[in-house]
């Protein structure tokens, strides 16, 4: 990956911010307040790591990876949820660069054929198709590449959570946020299925595959690796119950990245820096491009709040969340399912960064408490991104 100049030269100009930042704790430090937090909410791991000034300058793991009692270890693979989301659009983005994608252009001007032409639902085939559902909807032709980074098609989370199990756009795509995996893998399916006269028809867990490569990030796949792997993390629900590792085969941009902390640390901190990306697609990752109007970030669909409880900050970039705080612009993308709870929040201005994996999803209850602990007061939407998160991811 190479250093940005420009993008890095923006973020100076940037760092007069409101608060200046807190200085980092000592890793001794970090370490006794993980320990303290995982008594306090029973979890049974938790991996941890610190980017400062675009430099990983703290990785730590604690607790057991399953129940034979097996250490968590930086090298420990678990279960990335839907950070998977932000790699993701990291990677569209790439592409915008190389001029194969364009995010205001409809995804239909990149497909040989109308959307509900195409065949069953690509990652589950023995099901019902999802994008034939669309047929009777001439909506679908609005979508773009940023509507779906930023949750605005429309689609509930998944289509086979609907109460028919079939695809349904509920509001007019670009007008509203509503999270989405759904439309993360339909922006996949148009850069795996588009015209390859205009350089798509590319494999994205290839794509993926190089990035990681790139950065040294050695243990990380969006499918599980070669199948079989050691040192892997099952997980806890909030019953304290032990789950199994869940074995993803196939990619799936909204959530099947298996990764370690030393690995993600990684990613992050070259994401805060803007390395591999154009200082404008950069910037277009974490600019607002899209108002969050809602509560919180589930139930989807939610009503918006009425305009003066509305934080004005909060808004969607590309595969994150952006918020203006004391230490100036943010960004942070959590992940979650019934035994993991994950979170990743940046500082534009310092470069700094906290990295949370946990295979107990009893942990997320702390996460706000360590962020400010490591970072200070950084304004992050925490009492918007919480709430029931089971089978969210």
């Amino acid at each position: 990956m190479f250093l940005n100049r420009q993008f890095l030269s923006l973020l100076v100009v940037a760092a007069i911010s409101p608060a200046i930042a807190q200085t980092i704790p000592a890793n001794d430090a970090i370490d006794q307040k993980v320990n303290a937090i995982m008594a306090a909410t029973h979890a049974n791991g938790m991996a941890v790591a610190v980017v400062d000034h675009g430099k990983v300058g703290y990785v730590g793991a604690f607790g057991i990876r399953n129940a034979k009692g097996d250490p968590l270890t930086a090298d420990t693979i678990m279960y990335g949820a839907s950070l998977t989301k932000t790699v993701f659009a990291y990677t569209v983005m790439q592409l915008v660069d190389q001029g194969r994608l364009k995010l205001d252009t409809p995804i239909k001007d990149d497909l040989d054929k109308p959307l509900p032409e195409y065949g069953p639902d690509p990652v589950f085939p023995d099901k019902y198709g999802p994008y034939k559902d669309l047929a009777d909807d001439p909506r679908w032709q609005k979508i773009t590449p940023r509507m779906c980074l930023t949750h605005s098609t429309g689609f509930s989370n998944f289509w086979f959570i609907e109460p028919d199990q079939k695809l349904h756009i509920h509001f007019d795509p670009g007008t509203r946020y509503s999270y989405s995996g759904e439309g993360m893998i339909l922006l996949q399916f148009a850069i795996e299925h588009g015209r390859t006269s205009q350089g798509l028809g590319l494999d994205v867990g290839d794509l993926t595959k190089a990035d990681f490569q790139k950065l040294g990030m050695t243990r990380t796949s969006l499918t599980f690796l070669n199948g079989v792997e050691i040192n892997v993390a099952d997980g806890w629900n909030d019953k304290g119950q032990p789950q199994e590792h869940s074995q993803r085969k196939k990619v799936r941009t909204a959530g099947s990245m298996n990764t370690t902390i030393t690995d993600f640390s990684k990613f992050a901190a070259s994401l805060v820096r803007g390395d591999g990306l154009t200082a404008a697609s950069r910037a277009e990752m974490t600019k607002p491009s899209l108002h969050l109007a809602t509560a919180g970030l589930f139930p989807t669909f939610s009503p918006d709040l009425p305009i003066e409880k509305q934080r004005k900050d909060l808004a969607a970039g590309l595969g994150v969340v952006v918020f203006d705080g004391p230490q100036g612009h943010g960004f942070y993308k959590g992940g979650h399912d019934g035994q993991t709870a994950n979170t990743m929040i940046c500082i534009e201005a310092s470069q700094r960064c906290v990295v949370i994996l946990s295979n107990d999803v009893r942990s997320e209850a702390s996460f706000a408490d360590l962020v400010k602990f490591i970072l200070g007061d950084t304004g992050v939407p925490y009492d918007w991104e919480y709430g029931d998160h089971a089978g969210k991811s």
